[in-house]
């Protein structure tokens, strides 16, 4: 479980006034769940993101997972909590110069994996993405989809509790879109891996989401299940997100 309580970050900012990214944001992501956090452009997202995979600190509040605060970890502690967690960035950073099998296996060489453990589990994230007979090829000879689905198995390759991805079907066009989603729940159900996905998009939160969090400037707008935000939004920003997608 992943709890975020109060969480606030600012900005400093040379002849500006400060910016407020994140102002006392609480949401609760349970084990096995797909959660959404959606919002417009400049609503936190990002920052969110960032604070959730600890790539930066928040400035109050505190993001608890398993019952252990990630501000308090240090050295192995945070180094295991960090493992637990899969990235897929929204440009896939793929490693353009390594074939599609090396980019997988580049987190196991990272955590000094066993030569067979590495092989072994390679292959199988290659049969999980549906992109065994690509192995070899690099990443400038793969489609959207296939760098997609690369930077996905790389994600998974230390059999992580949790998945991020950020803005998963921004560069995709509808048919990679849908099968992307699909792949997605598909490794919720066989995995158990908990997913959350930050987007703009309240499609896909409404294809596939458990939960959702929607964030207006800063602030947490509301959260809950998805169908009932989705259906029923309270928030003002809710419903301008609704009436925008139907």
């Amino acid at each position: 479980m992943i709890q975020i309580e109060q969480l606030t970050k600012t900005y400093s900012r040379e002849q500006k006034e400060d910016l407020t990214a994140l102002q006392q944001v609480s949401f609760t992501i349970a084990d096995g769940e797909i959660f959404g956090i959606i919002g417009m452009s400049g609503a936190g997202k990002s920052t969110l993101l960032r604070c959730l995979t600890l790539l930066e600190a928040p400035d109050g509040g505190r993001i608890c997972f398993d019952g252990e605060d990630t501000a308090k970890l240090q050295g192995r502690q945070l180094l295991n909590v960090r493992r637990q967690m899969g990235v897929v960035f929204q440009g896939y950073h793929l490693l353009m110069q390594k074939t599609v099998r090396q980019n997988i296996s580049f987190p196991l060489i990272l955590a000094h994996s066993a030569t067979d453990r590495m092989r072994t589990r390679t292959e199988e994230l290659l049969e999980l993405v549906d992109l065994k007979d690509k192995g070899d090829a690099y990443p400038a000879q793969l489609s959207g989809g296939q760098k997609q689905r690369v930077a996905l198995a790389r994600a998974l390759a230390n059999d992580p509790g949790v998945l991020f991805c950020d803005e998963p079907t921004s560069a995709l066009d509808a048919l990679n879109s849908r099968a992307a989603l699909k792949l997605l729940q598909e490794i919720n159900q066989r995995l158990g891996v908990t997913i959350v996905i930050v987007t703009h998009d309240l499609s896909i939160i409404r294809a596939v989401c458990h939960k959702v969090a929607i964030l207006d400037d800063g602030h947490l707008a509301e959260w809950g299940d998805a169908e009932m935000v989705l259906n029923h939004p309270a928030s003002a920003i809710g419903k301008l997100l609704l009436n925008a997608c139907d």
